[in-house]
């Protein structure tokens, strides 16, 4: 039977542990802090709100409506058993599971606490005070948020006018850097590049710098149906200037358990882990990880659910009069053609959580893609606040 968040937790018994409330501001980022910034009048940002937090649709951070498969709820409910153990055996048991989903070696795989970490690792890794970013605008933000916390300079690229990453652009930045960042798919635009452009774009670095490191954030993979599109980690084994990141937050809907891994040659490998945190993950997470990768039937499930309820949400959209962009991912970007703010913050009203601002896109709302009953309240609270 498939399992929902929620009851994925009071299956494990765990429902009355404030850890796992379904707080709004509980562990979100950015997207927390724009919930607190903008919640409505009267609510209240934690366990004492009541039913204004427990029944809000969150459609603003990308996760998974639908929690971990079956599978993986029956290995993270063994796996209790070890939780006074130290996780070196589990963390063995994930890396070869990966090895043998991608088929590569386990020399090229470095796990991280969600691909987070795995972001992180490679900032501090490959840039320096003289050796800069370069990264997209808008994009995921960490990388660029990370090198500035480390005092390491950044330079963004806007996206174009079609939302997708400027590459030529991006790759003129990169002489003299340190590390490219290069979402694809992007978060927040949800377009992608073929496998063509990926290729010609690390080749365009590669002669014009050397040293660069490219850092191809693939965390939606699983939800892109461009046929162009193909993974780059093939490429990430064989040439030292180029990591993959990969995590389980999304299609595996495993965002509250962090686990992440990064794919690359395994000279590069071995520069990472200098920088990972040793023992971030825990057993429970590591196991439930090693099971799901492998899950076909689920993936092709979720697959299929978030393929339906986002051509649902976009029909209506597009219906409504407004311009969706492209996506391959598990979220829409919407042209309100006005400022968002007042809709973002109607919506909640409503019990409808949606994306934060993503400047410079002052316009562009984004919608994450919950269940079909979700989106189906959600349309309608879209169809009252947009008039």
């Amino acid at each position: 039977m498939p399992l929902s968040r929620r009851t994925f937790v009071s299956a494990l018994g765990l429902g009355g542990i404030g850890l796992m409330s379904p707080s709004p501001l509980g562990g979100r980022g950015s997207e927390a802090r724009w919930a607190s910034w903008t919640a409505a009048p009267g609510a209240k940002a934690d366990a004492k709100a009541g039913a204004t937090t427990a029944a809000l649709i969150r459609l603003d951070s990308n996760e998974n409506p639908n929690g971990p498969g079956g599978r993986a709820f029956e290995a993270l409910r063994a796996m209790l058993g070890e939780s006074n153990r130290y996780p070196d055996a589990a963390e063995v048991i994930l890396v070869e599971a990966i090895a043998r989903a991608h088929g590569v070696r386990a020399e090229n795989i470095v796990l991280g606490a969600g691909s987070g970490e795995i972001l992180r690792m490679c900032v501090e890794a490959f840039t320096s005070t003289s050796r800069h970013l370069v990264s997209a605008s808008p994009t995921f933000e960490p990388p660029e948020v990370f090198a500035r916390l480390l005092g390491r300079p950044v330079v963004t690229v806007p996206v174009d006018g079609a939302l997708r990453l400027d590459l030529d652009g991006m790759a003129a930045q990169s002489v003299g850097g340190g590390l490219v960042f290069f979402c694809n798919p992007n978060n927040p635009t949800a377009t992608v590049h073929g496998e063509l452009a990926v290729k010609a774009f690390v080749a365009r670095i590669r002669r014009a710098s050397p040293e660069t490191v490219i850092l191809i954030d693939e965390a939606y993979h699983e939800y892109v149906d461009d046929r162009t599109y193909a993974t780059a980690i093939p490429m990430a084994t064989t040439d030292p200037r180029v990591v993959v990141s990969r995590t389980f937050s999304k299609v595996f809907g495993m965002a509250g358990l962090r686990v992440g891994y990064a794919i690359a040659h395994a000279d590069t490998a071995r520069t990472l882990q200098a920088y990972r945190i040793s023992s971030g993950t825990s057993v429970l997470a590591l196991a439930t990880a090693a099971t799901t990768i492998s899950d076909q039937a689920h993936i092709a499930d979720e697959q299929r659910k978030n393929r339906e309820a986002k051509a649902f949400t976009r029909t209506f959209f597009e219906r409504a009069g407004y311009t969706v962009g492209p996506s391959e991912t598990n979220f829409l970007m919407i042209d309100l053609r006005r400022d968002p703010m007042p809709v973002r913050v109607a919506c909640r009203a409503h019990g409808i959580a949606v994306g934060r601002p993503f400047p410079p896109l002052d316009r562009w709302l984004r919608v994450s893609i919950g269940t079909m009953d979700e989106m189906r309240q959600a349309t309608e609270v879209f169809r009252t606040v947009l008039g």
